[in-house]
């Protein structure tokens, strides 16, 4: 399943992802029917799968194709927000059932400790892991209770959307039920969790990779330079982080370890952190269960062609029978190391959007973003050298 639109929250990093997974299966020659609803995207030239659906992205319509085609499984998890809900929808429609699709890359149920606050909620409680604090809002009259209790601002966060579509900080009641509406909307089972604020603290990302043996990797540390508040989209990064002590980040990698386990991540995964940089506090803000954008730029940043070992390993690959791309000799299980800076800049389209809000949140708003490597950070921020 490809991932649609290139719109805001979601541009051409899972026509990346997509693109390298049919020529991953295509060279193991495997058979792939690949329904996209964009043709402006790599992966639907005709070249890259065997049958192509130019259809669009709903139950309906994919039923209707798996119906045709018969295919012996579905691969939904390098398509995005739009993959992994397309597959819980069709397989809480009994459709996947019907015509016994197995489901590879990740499990039904894994979506849902993933994407589903209630349950990432449980499972960070049953772990011991500490998160901000929150509570779930299926209406707007439960929202601004929760928010009363909890003391403006807050963040609301709509469960199974990407980019924080649908969400936003809210500092008084009435931007409350503005954003809580839109969000409600936005999400695919009608929930928001409202979330007390802890602007100001660094937000940190891991992109991790796990086998169904167990065996885990960290691919790459990612530091927001701009703090929480801004959603990591929108938000200047450096890998690797150059400001978190060692013992920090091995802490935190240990973290997202049992996070993947716990949710039974197989493939890459996306594990998003808040630390308080006066108390060294920390807490886990979200899992994404699929190769994201930040997935995008760790692998051009490492030359670890995530995307491509995900999809090796959804068909019973494991990391140590994988050959890594970059040495041509060692195994995918051996974790890339920098002995430089990566440096991202986003790219708003303020442009195109000349009335458009250019107060940045946590919905994000770039369309893109432009990636730099040198020996230092300096040289990697600083535009004349790029």
């Amino acid at each position: 399943i490809g991932s649609g639109p290139i719109i805001i929250g979601q541009a051409c990093e899972f026509d990346y992802s997509g693109t390298q997974a049919c020529k991953a299966l295509k060279k193991l020659g495997y058979e792939i029917v690949l329904v996209n609803s964009n043709p402006a995207t790599i992966m639907t030239d005709p070249d890259v799968a065997d049958i192509t659906y130019i259809e669009p992205l709903n139950l309906d319509r994919l039923t209707q194709i798996i119906e045709q085609e018969r295919p012996d499984a579905l691969l939904p998890n390098l398509g995005g927000q739009s993959g992994l809900n397309l597959c819980s929808e069709l397989d809480k429609a009994g459709v996947l059932k019907k015509f016994n699709v197995q489901v590879i890359g990740v499990q039904v149920d894994a979506i849902e400790r993933g994407e589903d606050r209630i349950e990432f909620k449980n499972a960070m409680k049953d772990l011991g892991i500490g998160m901000p604090r929150s509570e779930v809002a299926y209406t707007i009259d439960e929202a601004v209770k929760i928010a009363e209790e909890l003391k403006y601002p807050v963040v609301l966060r709509p469960a199974y959307t990407m980019g924080g579509a649908g969400g936003g900080m809210v500092y008084n009641v009435d931007e409350l039920k503005v954003v809580c509406e839109r969000g409600l909307q936005a999400s695919l089972v009608g929930q928001v969790l409202v979330e007390e604020c802890i602007f100001g603290w660094e937000e940190l990302e891991l992109e991790v990779v796990r086998d169904a043996d167990n065996n885990k990797i960290t691919v790459c540390f990612i530091e927001n330079i701009d703090p929480i508040g801004v959603h990591t989209g929108d938000s200047f990064c450096s890998a690797p982080m150059l400001t978190i002590p060692e013992d920090v980040q091995k802490e935190l990698q240990k973290m997202s370890y049992r996070i993947i386990e716990s949710i039974e991540v197989i493939g890459g995964c996306n594990c998003q952190f808040a630390l308080n940089p006066e108390s060294m506090e920390y807490s886990v803000i979200e899992v994404n269960p699929r190769v994201s954008r930040s997935s995008a730029l760790a692998s051009k940043a490492t030359g670890y062609p995530i995307a491509k070992v995900t999809t090796k390993i959804a068909l019973g690959y494991t990391l140590d029978e994988i050959k890594n791309d970059v040495t041509g000799k060692t195994c995918a299980c051996f974790e890339p190391t920098l002995d430089y800076v990566v440096v991202k800049v986003p790219k708003w389209p303020f442009d195109k959007f000349v009335n458009a809000s250019r107060k940045l949140g946590t919905q994000m708003k770039a369309t893109g973003e432009v990636m730099s490597i040198a020996p230092c950070f300096e040289a990697a921020i600083d535009r004349k050298s790029v």
